[in-house]
């Protein structure tokens, strides 16, 4: 297992937590899976201008490193923490490490970022799929949406593909393992949404999507969905596609059109 941290001297002072407004004065936390780069660094860099202290975690210790400096760089705070997001003592590893340097402070975002789209042969390609989109979101909301629970607020989000609604040749998997996200958004809804934890999802898909769309707008898209604004939202799948899921056979633009 491969696990690194890095924060600096005041990313460990526990902020106070006697105010009811943003997230700077809550001294709340997000924990973005998967936010060494893409769509994950994106979404870490508006939840910390938001006012949230970010987490980041990811394979990629570089990438972890750049994300956190951009948040510094931009008067925001936050810890990288590195771990193998497809390994489970890595990960469980990544929770212990987390829950170390919050020393108690609370988490109210999680963002469940880290997928895996790989396609091939199901012995090459199922345990890596179902480690990154089921199990490690699993494993990360029993870790942390409990104490959101208790503390009567928070928003977890999930980060899937459109692949949910219509079949593809050839991803079978990566459609089934995103599937099961989309049923574990409805489950922990159910679990947790009584007790003031929001869970919901955005999927994404498509090449036109893609292309049009990019981190930038899927960000936005998870950054609304953590915030008040949503506050009457629940147990939703977002779907990020430009419509190629409601409009079959529609030739779309191309970008330069």
């Amino acid at each position: 297992m491969r696990l690194a941290a890095s924060l600096s001297a005041q990313s460990v002072d526990r902020m106070s937590d006697e105010t009811a407004g943003d997230p700077r004065g809550r001294g709340m936390w997000a924990v973005v899976a998967g936010s060494t780069g893409g769509i994950g660094r994106e979404a870490a860099l508006r939840l910390a201008e938001d006012g949230y202290s970010v987490v980041v975690c990811g394979r990629d210790g570089d990438g972890a490193e750049e994300t956190r400096k951009l948040i510094e760089w931009a008067g925001g705070r936050a810890v990288d923490v590195v771990a193998d997001l497809g390994d489970s003592a890595a990960v469980r590893g990544l929770i212990a490490e987390t829950v170390g340097l919050l020393d108690g402070a609370p988490v109210e975002v999680l963002v469940n970022n880290a997928g895996e789209t790989g396609c091939g042969p199901v012995d090459d390609v199922f345990d890596t799929v179902f480690a990154l989109n089921v199990k490690l979101p699993l494993l990360l909301t029993a870790a942390f949406a409990p104490a959101m629970a208790e503390h009567g607020r928070g928003a977890i989000v999930n980060v899937g593909s459109s692949g949910t609604v219509t079949g593809a040749s050839g991803r079978s998997v990566v459609q089934a393992a995103t599937s099961a996200l989309v049923m574990l958004t409805r489950l922990w809804t159910a679990e947790y949404g009584p007790r003031g934890v929001r869970v919901n999802s955005v999927d994404v898909g498509g090449a036109h999507a893609a292309r049009l769309s990019g981190p930038s707008a899927v960000a936005e898209a998870i950054r609304f969905l953590v915030s008040p604004r949503a506050a009457s939202i629940q147990g939703a799948v977002l779907t990020m596609n430009e419509g190629e899921l409601a409009v079959a056979g529609c030739r779309w633009p191309t970008a330069s059109t």
